[in-house]
């Protein structure tokens, strides 16, 4: 069982919110959504929950989507789009609170439970197991129906939100090492990648997931000689399939990480754990007889990390 339904169970008990029987009015369901999209609050968040075009969908379809001034901005989307959508653009929080519905991409702030009006309906990352009890219980005590859309499962037994998150995730670890390894970023001067006649930049991936896999799609689709490595052959076993051609491929073993590390230019932390804290598989020692001017982009720092010396940065560290 994890750690995240049974913090839920123990906030239940906690607020004696156990299922009971109560009458309701049976009445014609409403066909259509009044939906908020407030300005996220959170550092570096930057993302928007809907663009103009999807804005426009829910529109066409009946429902009224309004949505706080300046949201959009940070991603290049200006209010006029959003009004040209259909979208009722306000000046205030509070006005977009009046919502049925509230959207938004990252968890909840304190402000922002503390803005939601009892019994309304919350669509956003919970984040679960690095939620604040106090955060939670408030939701409860205010009855709000949160809908996690980091836990949204499909008929396949996929997370296709997260999913598309670790798509991004590896895609982009491997673009942030390539330009890290020019001269401009202090780098070696090496562009990864393969060029006939020159030795292809060697890229360790460690982790066979989501990320892992697209951080491979994209190195190999740049030229670059790839290894993986995971604690699951089963993943292993399915990367192989899903790319269609033979690559190298490991177990996690510390001796053939620490040989692979010593001759990559780029190593890409990508392990994902079931629950808790992300195996930590590289140590110092590893790290401190890699090549000189070498990446290591840590993927998985929110979960603790695959590498001993990783620290969280943010955008303004690099």
């Amino acid at each position: 069982m994890s750690a995240e339904s049974d913090l839920m169970k123990q906030l239940a008990r906690e607020s004696s919110l156990l299922p009971q029987e109560a009458m309701v009015e049976v009445g014609r369901r409403k066909r259509s959504l009044f939906i908020g999209i407030p300005k996220e609050l959170s550092f570096q968040e930057h993302r928007v929950p809907l663009t103009p075009q999807a804005v426009a969908v829910l529109v066409g379809r009946g429902h009224e989507v309004v949505i706080e001034r300046g949201a959009g901005e940070a991603v290049h989307y200006q209010d006029s789009d959003f009004s040209e959508a259909g979208a009722m653009v306000v000046d205030s929080a509070d006005q977009v609170y009046k919502a049925d519905l509230i959207l938004k991409v990252a968890p909840p702030s304190h402000r922002e439970i503390e803005m939601l009006r009892p019994k309304q309906i919350l669509f956003s990352a919970l984040q679960l197991n690095v939620q604040p009890k106090d955060t939670l219980r408030r939701m409860m005590e205010k009855k709000i129906t949160a809908v996690a859309w980091d836990f949204i499962k499909d008929r396949e037994g996929i997370y296709p939100i997260i999913r598309a998150m670790g798509e991004i995730a590896g895609n982009t670890a491997i673009l942030i090492a390539s330009e890290q390894l020019s001269s401009e970023k202090g780098g070696p001067g090496l562009m990864l990648g393969g060029i006939s006649g020159v030795a292809p930049t060697e890229v360790v991936v460690i982790g066979a997931g989501t990320v892992g896999e697209f951080a491979t799609r994209a190195a190999l689709g740049l030229g670059a000689s790839v290894k993986v490595f995971d604690t699951s052959i089963y993943r292993l076993r399915r990367l192989q399939n899903d790319l269609g051609q033979r690559l190298y491929t490991s177990v996690v073993q510390p001796n053939e990480i620490k040989s692979a590390l010593k001759r990559a230019d780029v190593a890409i932390g990508a392990l994902r754990p079931e629950h808790g804290r992300t195996p930590m598989v590289v140590t110092e020692e590893m790290v401190r007889e890699m090549k000189a001017g070498s990446v290591i982009v840590d993927v998985s720092i929110d979960r603790g990390g695959t590498f001993e010396t990783s620290e969280v940065t943010t955008h303004t560290d690099t």
